[in-house]
C-alpha cells in the first residue's frame, strides 16, 4: 500500500493502493492528487502523502466503499446500508448506490423503513422511495409507533401522508402526528403549529365523526397543532352534509379509514 486513512472516530487505520483508488473514483482522483494544504506550490505534481483523516465515517462504512472499489462488490449488513448508501452517493460511485438500493429494498423492515424513506428523499432515489411507501402503506399502524417515524421530515411525512392507501384510521394517524410534532418540536426548538403546518394539512379531518371532532378540539387547545380553520372545515362539512369547501382528497377514506355514517356525504356522487 502507498496510502492510509485514519477513520473514524476509533481513529482506525485503513491502507490502500493509490493507482486503485484513483482510477476508479474520481472523487478519491481528486483527493490524492491534490497538493498538501498549505504547500506552497497548490499546482504541485507531488501528491500529499497523507495520512488522511476521515473523521465523520464510521471505519465498516468505509471499508464498504474500499471493498467495492476493489472487487466491484460489496458486503452490506442492515447497520450499515444506509450510510454506505450516504458515502456512495458522496464519492459518485452510482454502481455502489445501485447494490445498497438492492439491498435495502431486500431487507426492508418496519423499524428502518422511514430511516430509509427520508434516504430516498434526499438522494432523489425514486425506485427506493415508492418501494419504501409500498412497503410503509401495508403495515401503517406498526410504522407510526417507530422511532424512525417520529424523525422523519416534515416534507417527507406530508408526502407520506397523501397517500390513500396507508392502512390505517385517521383517528390514528391525527395522533401518530401530533406526537410526531411533539419530538420535532423540542429537537427543533420550534413551536408545534409551526414544525407541523405542512403535514397538517394532509390530516383529513372531515372523516372524523363529530364526537372524535370534540376531543380533538379539546387535545387541539393544548397544543394548536391544527389550524383552527382545519377543524372549522370540517365541521361544516358535517353541517353541509357535504365535503364543499374541502379539498376533495381530504373527503376520500384512506385503505384503512373505520367506516362512519357520514362518509356517504363527502362522495363525490353523493347529493
Amino acid at each position: 500500500s502507498d496510502v492510509m486513512f485514519v477513520v473514524g472516530r476509533e481513529q482506525q487505520k485503513v491502507f490502500a493502493h493509490r493507482c486503485v483508488l484513483a482510477c476508479r473514483c474520481q472523487a478519491f482522483h481528486g483527493m490524492l492528487s491534490r497538493a498538501p494544504v498549505g504547500s506552497q506550490d497548490s499546482s504541485s505534481s507531488v501528491p500529499p502523502q497523507g495520512p488522511f483523516i476521515l473523521g465523520n465515517v464510521q471505519p465498516e462504512v468505509f471499508l464498504a466503499v474500499i471493498e467495492f472499489l476493489y472487487t466491484n462488490s460489496v458486503t452490506l449488513n442492515s447497520h450499515i446500508a444506509l450510510e454506505v448508501l450516504t458515502s456512495s452517493v458522496e464519492y459518485g460511485l452510482q454502481d455502489l448506490c445501485k447494490l445498497c438500493v438492492k439491498f435495502i429494498k431486500d431487507t426492508l423492515s418496519v423499524e428502518q423503513v422511514c430511516e430509509a424513506l427520508q434516504a430516498a428523499v434526499t438522494y432523489g432515489q425514486v425506485d427506493l422511495q415508492q418501494h419504501c411507501l409500498a412497503f410503509i402503506e401495508g403495515c401503517t399502524p406498526a410504522v407510526v409507533r417507530t422511532q424512525g417515524f417520529r424523525e422523519l421530515s416534515d416534507v417527507v411525512l406530508a408526502q407520506v401522508l397523501r397517500s390513500d392507501r396507508l392502512a390505517v384510521d385517521e383517528l390514528d394517524l391525527v395522533q401518530a402526528v401530533r406526537e410526531w410534532a411533539h419530538v420535532s418540536s423540542a429537537v427543533l426548538e420550534r413551536p408545534v403549529p409551526e414544525v407541523a403546518a405542512l403535514p397538517v394539512r394532509e390530516l383529513r379531518l372531515p372523516l372524523l365523526a363529530p364526537s372524535e371532532l370534540v376531543t380533538l378540539e379539546n387535545y387541539n387547545q393544548q397544543d394548536l397543532l391544527i389550524p383552527v380553520e382545519n377543524i372549522a372545515a370540517a365541521w361544516r362539512a358535517h353541517a353541509l352534509r357535504k365535503g364543499s369547501g374541502v379539498p376533495s382528497h381530504l373527503c376520500r377514506p384512506r385503505r384503512g379509514t373505520r367506516p362512519r355514517d357520514h362518509h356517504r356525504h363527502l362522495e363525490p356522487h353523493a347529493k
